[in-house]
């Protein structure tokens, strides 16, 4: 008896984003209400990361809330129904339960079941990595449409007297959906990690210890100096390469949107990659703050409705932080 050949899906030869939604805190937290716990000031946050105000949610603002919100809006703009929905993404470090994901949950509450549904814990370069699943899963068939979520609230695991991070972060959410696409729209992904420094960026203490009670709430925290030179030395390495591997050069950009960690360290990445001046740089952590999984999102989303950039032209977005995880890719700008 012969063994009969396996069916497999019929592959699409390209994706793109087709649109973006986009959720901040509600509550605007300027330097001045911050700098007290950590003995600063205005003038020192805003040189050392260029952050004026930043967003976060009130106690009844929900991180679900905020990714249903970015979802809707991403929905709505493409012009697909919730049930075109292939699957559903979910990059977050601050959901409030190990289990079951959020992304279930996400899936559920926008009418995308049964949409098979997962989170991504990569932090900072999570959207990124959602975006190369995307791409991936649409391409293989598996999936026509896919929605990639990055969201946090970081509020939730802050200590305000940490003077490593605290003052950095905000609230929010970023939503792309991904779909076939007749041109190429995301270009093969750049992505790793860094485990041999796997603990400079990350919590105080584990759940463990603080059950045990021997540590009181985990909060974030991190060593700023060794992410600052990371960053700074090795993304732009990663930044090169996912220029070379989308077969483009620098001055074809429109726009560079990295994760949105500090002021400095996306100025010299720009300032590295030597980019002409009509590539627009992202720099929504101005008044957002750094939301980790959700800066890429929210900062394009940004960039498009203010009209700084428009859709069609190329982006390069790349993400980087705990793990050290990193990621990115050139897309087009939806």
């Amino acid at each position: 008896m012969s063994v009969p050949t396996l069916k497999q899906y019929e592959t699409v030869k390209y994706s793109r984003i087709y649109s973006l939604g986009a959720a901040r805190g509600d509550l605007t937290v300027t330097n001045d209400d911050i700098a007290g716990p950590i003995d600063s000031s205005d003038e020192w946050i805003r040189q050392r990361t260029g952050i004026i105000t930043r967003k976060r949610a009130s106690e009844n603002l929900s991180l679900m809330d905020m990714a249903v919100a970015a979802s809707n809006e991403a929905i709505e703009k493409s012009g697909i129904k919730p049930s075109d929905i292939g699957a559903v993404i979910f990059s977050t470090i601050t959901h409030p339960f190990q289990t079951p994901s959020a992304a279930t949950m996400l899936a559920d509450k926008i009418g995308a079941n049964p949409a098979p549904a997962y989170d991504i814990s990569a932090a900072c370069a999570g959207y990124c990595y959602g975006i190369a699943q995307a791409d991936a899963l649409i391409r293989s068939g598996v999936a026509k449409y896919v929605l990639v979520v990055g969201g946090e609230k970081l509020s939730d695991f802050i200590d305000p007297t940490d003077r490593t991070i605290s003052f950095l972060l905000g609230d929010g959410a970023g939503a792309a959906i991904v779909g076939p696409s007749d041109t190429p729209g995301i270009s093969p992904s750049v992505w790793g990690s860094d485990g041999s420094h796997w603990d400079s960026v990350g919590m105080t203490a584990s759940l463990l210890d603080f059950r045990d009670g021997e540590q009181s709430w985990p909060t974030l925290r991190q060593e700023g100096l060794t992410v600052f030179k990371w960053a700074v030395w090795e993304m732009v390495k990663v930044a090169r390469q996912a220029l070379e591997v989308a077969g483009i050069k620098a001055e074809d950009l429109s726009a560079l949107v990295t994760h949105q960690a500090n002021i400095r360290i996306i100025d010299e990445l720009a300032k590295q990659l030597d980019l002409p001046e009509h590539v627009v740089i992202a720099r929504d952590i101005v008044n957002t703050g750094n939301t980790s999984a959700a800066s890429i999102p929210l900062a394009m989303h940004a960039l498009l409705a203010s009209g700084e950039v428009k859709s069609g032209g190329l982006a390069l977005q790349i993400g980087f932080g705990a793990g050290l995880a990193f990621g990115a890719q050139v897309v087009v700008l939806p």
